[in-house]
């Protein structure tokens, strides 16, 4: 039943991850702005869900890895700002497809980093996924000065900056998932107060209802509670079933992107997304 229900909680996080960009959409801020606001409701929301289910923190082990959260959390706000880069220039679909080749960036720099062997089977992959991404870069675009090229680099930044912190992340394992989720939301925030106030400044003052309404959302149902969703459930499950389960964020963002923003794909970058998705997948999946 435990199982069941981690299983559940996977599933409704990523689902709601991945419908994220028309809310971002609607709120006429910087992304710096959008992802600072996210990462103060996180944090608050976060700090409350530590406290109620009395999950202590180690500040001995947090200060040994202070350094770390810092990088982390830099990292990982700029990660933000270039996937919602992404989605101003490019469509869902496409932002989405470049932002999930870090799994590929992680499986390619893990074997150096860390002197893990990496297979045969990974190498395949990770071949597969590069061609999956060169056929979602339309040639037109680069040549035709479009800004969907824009998007397309915006979104493979994105991707580098997400598999940074994922490799940062596997220093710092003697602290648990969410507490070093709440310390990198916490420097992310610390990082993007003076990066917002010298580049965009803070107009969040302006926003109407609906922006209003959006960025609560943004930062406390797509980040706080699904944060915690994910989290609270990765102790009952697999490695490779939460992994496996994790594709769902991406195949709803493509349904949003399809059938709620009207956005369209040619069969190359079709064919390129099925590549990418599919030997993500693949590579996540142990053969037995």
């Amino acid at each position: 039943m435990k199982d069941r229900n981690a299983e559940i909680k996977i599933i409704v996080s990523m689902a709601i991850f991945g419908t994220i960009a028309p809310f971002v959409r609607y709120i006429p801020l910087s992304s710096g702005e959008v992802a600072l606001c996210r990462a103060i409701l996180a944090v608050l929301l976060i700090g409350v869900f530590l406290l109620v289910s009395k999950n202590t923190i180690s500040f001995d082990k947090i200060k040994k890895q202070i350094p770390l959260l810092i990088v982390s959390g830099a990292a990982l706000a700029f990660n933000w700002i270039l996937l919602f880069e992404a989605y101003k220039y490019t469509t869902v679909s496409m932002a989405t497809l470049c932002y999930y080749f870090a799994p590929v960036l992680v499986t390619l720099i893990c074997p150096i980093v860390f002197k893990e062997r990496i297979t045969g089977k990974q190498i395949i992959c990770s071949v597969m996924s590069t061609v999956g991404i060169v056929l979602i870069i339309d040639i037109k675009d680069i040549f035709g000065g479009s800004n969907n090229i824009v998007g397309i680099l915006f979104g493979l930044g994105a991707a580098i900056l997400y598999a940074t912190v994922v490799i940062l992340n596997k220093f710092g394992k003697e602290v648990g998932g969410i507490q070093r989720t709440f310390f990198e939301f916490v420097a992310a925030v610390i990082i993007l107060l003076p990066y917002v106030f010298f580049t965009s400044g803070y107009n969040v003052t302006t926003l109407d209802i609906k922006g209003l309404v959006a960025l609560i959302i943004v930062g406390l149902v797509h980040t706080g509670i699904t944060y915690c969703m994910y989290f609270s459930s990765l102790d009952e499950l697999t490695g490779q079933k939460t992994a496996i389960l994790s594709y769902i964020d991406p195949l709803v963002a493509i349904l949003v992107s399809v059938l709620i923003l009207n956005e369209s794909m040619n069969i190359s970058q079709i064919i390129g997304g099925i590549l990418v998705l599919g030997f993500t997948l693949i590579n996540e999946i142990e053969l037995r």
